[in-house]
């Protein structure tokens, strides 16, 4: 009979309040995923769900010569965010379920410390605080997993060609002026930092064709059409 008591109440926090459920959820649909990924033999898990942080050759949004950096744009606040949570050091989907498992912990404490079921749908709202505070635990709690990925050979996300891919430049470029262009990889959208090839202009918007890379590999060379002349 206690038992049965324990379990019930065991469920009721999962389920209860609102908070609980979808962090519960969330929490489920992860060890699933593991579950699946274990039978399939891909411990990495760093299938087609990962977020490639670098391609192969030039650096992404990278920076460039002191004097040409005004012209280079940044790295989003997301790759940044990504970066501190040490993605690419360990698999992406490693990272997202280890937030995943501690802001689900943490929703569970932080319901019976402030007795959230008297909340209602409101408690969601304690989704915000709890989340803030796992990015930062996320970045300790991954830390120790950066040497053992590193022993397994886990090297980055696997890198893609880009030469001979079509761009879509995101700036006006000229001369030796640097500027960033995006394509499509996959189903994700990758910003590289270009060059023209030749130093003529190059607009805003233009597609363009990703034909060679710097001897540094900062950024990539880019010519605006395909052609004989320009192949060559």
């Amino acid at each position: 009979m206690i038992a049965s008591i324990n379990w019930t109440e065991f469920v009721n926090l999962l389920l209860n309040p609102l908070s609980n459920a979808i962090m519960t959820l969330l929490a489920g649909i992860t060890a699933i995923y593991w579950i699946f990924t274990f039978i399939a033999g891909d411990l990495f898990g760093d299938a087609d769900a990962d977020v490639d942080l670098d391609i192969h050759g030039a650096d992404i949004d990278t920076d460039t010569d002191p004097d040409l950096q005004h012209d280079v744009p940044d790295k989003s606040m997301f790759a940044k965010g990504l970066e501190y949570l040490n993605v690419g050091k360990v698999p992406f989907m490693v990272v997202l379920s280890t937030f995943k498992f501690i802001a689900w912990i943490g929703t569970l404490a932080s319901s019976v410390v402030f007795g959230l079921g008297a909340w209602g749908w409101k408690s969601v709202f304690i989704l915000i605080p709890v989340f803030l505070a796992t990015f930062f635990l996320t970045r300790f709690a991954t830390k120790p997993l950066i040497k053992v990925y590193k022993t397994m050979g886990y090297h980055g996300e696997e890198g893609h060609e880009l030469l001979g891919r079509i761009a879509r430049m995101r700036s006006s470029i000229s001369g030796s002026k640097i500027g960033a262009a995006e394509l499509m990889v996959k189903t994700e959208v990758m910003r590289i930092n270009v060059k023209s090839k030749s130093g003529e202009p190059i607009a805003y918007d233009a597609e363009v064709m990703i034909s060679d890379e710097s001897p540094d590999k900062k950024y990539y060379l880019v010519v605006p059409e395909v052609n004989l002349d320009n192949i060559v």
